[in-house]
């Protein structure tokens, strides 16, 4: 049986008809694709796109369709992720010394981008949609409903791991009154973030959350823990928990697996996050272990697609002043990022979770915000 013949039987499981009309259908414009799909499995499906290779009608339809029917699991990976795999056990891709790659990599592509597709608080994080309208109103929902669950009070001191452009801290000092510190691997967001911040109570910092200094009244981390590393966990909490006054609160936002890995999506891995790597409950659960009183577990990753499908559309609609600095190679590169995620999501073979953690257990039990 041929290549061709293969995958055509597998995204029939799927639904997806290549030259079809539907929204998930696609279209190959090379029929070398087929076979180096079965011989490098998502890797190479990303890769063909970037290549101009394949399209598809709507692509987070298309994704959300190929991941609800698990085509993923049914596509064996090749020799180089089975190597991927191995170094990952081994090896501890996220230990210090390469804390730094990921700014340098993702965060650092270009404040210009990132400008264009946030929203005006430039918050890279999914946004709360329960009763938003808009991608604005969907992020400040979310950056109020953090301060909400950890009971912010004016004049405590909040660290914030990951502080991306330093939109939680802004919004904690400028709605609360709060004293907030934060910390990010990419120098483009500190020189933004600062700028943005000017006039605050918010210092943000260009250095690794290992190197974290004080005792905080809070700390909350929004969208880092998946650059954490699974050798980490434990490590990360039990820094968080030294740091962290003993009636305080930590809120982790992150996105989060189904089932527990070592290794990420190869595509994503090279061409969008190095050295990332999704957490599963089992994994946060045992990192937590004797350290943490759960307090508090919302699950809100539905509402990632509508965020990322926002992102997207402002790429869109900005494309014509990004084009002279960021090649079509890499607008299929983003466009594949972002609308494969929304598929996840909008699959939820993908979730995004808060999860509020005490040190010894609020007295009378926390009362959950929603």
């Amino acid at each position: 049986m041929n290549a061709k013949r293969i995958i055509h039987g597998l995204l029939k499981e799927a639904d997806v008809t290549v030259g079809g009309d539907a929204p998930q259908d696609m279209h190959v414009h090379n029929e070398a694709l087929y076979a180096r799909v079965l011989r490098g499995g998502s890797l190479a499906l990303g890769e063909s796109y970037m290549d101009g290779w394949w399209d598809a009608n709507e692509l987070d339809a298309f994704f959300t369709h190929i991941l609800l029917a698990d085509l993923p699991s049914k596509v064996k990976g090749n020799a180089k992720l089975i190597a991927q795999i191995g170094t990952n056990v081994i090896l501890n891709p996220q230990r210090k010394k390469k804390a730094f790659e990921i700014g340098e990599h993702h965060y650092d592509v270009g404040n210009d981008l990132y400008e264009k597709m946030l929203d005006k608080s430039m918050t890279y994080t999914c946004g709360y949609w329960k009763d938003a309208k808009t991608l604005d109103e969907a992020q400040f929902a979310k950056l109020d409903l953090v301060c909400k669950k950890i009971g912010l009070q004016k004049g405590q001191r909040v660290l914030d791991i990951g502080c991306g452009w330093g939109s939680f801290g802004i919004h904690a000092a400028k709605h609360y009154g709060a004293s907030v510190v934060g910390v990010t691997v990419s120098k483009e967001q500190i020189a933004l973030g600062m700028k943005r911040a000017k006039g605050l109570d918010v210092e943000l910092k260009f250095q690794d959350y290992r190197d974290v200094e004080g005792e905080f009244d809070h700390i909350v981390s929004l969208g880092m823990f998946e650059h954490v590393g699974v050798k980490n966990y434990r490590d990360f909490m039990q820094l968080v928990s030294d740091h962290l006054k003993d009636d305080g609160l930590f809120l982790l936002h992150t996105i989060g697996r189904n089932m527990s890995s070592k290794f990420s999506d190869p595509w994503i891995a090279k061409y969008i996050f190095p050295n990332s790597l999704l957490p599963s409950i089992s994994q946060i659960g045992q990192s937590t272990e004797r350290l943490f009183v759960m307090e508090d577990w919302h699950n809100f990753g539905a509402y990632y697609d509508n965020t990322l499908m926002g992102w997207h559309q402002n790429i869109e609609e900005n494309w014509d002043t990004l084009k002279d600095t960021y090649n079509e190679r890499f607008h299929r590169m983003w466009t594949y990022y972002l609308l494969s995620c929304a598929g996840a999501f909008r699959s939820r073979n993908t979730q995004l979770w808060q999860i509020v953690l005490s040190k010894k257990g609020v007295v009378g039990g926390h009362t959950s915000v929603r």
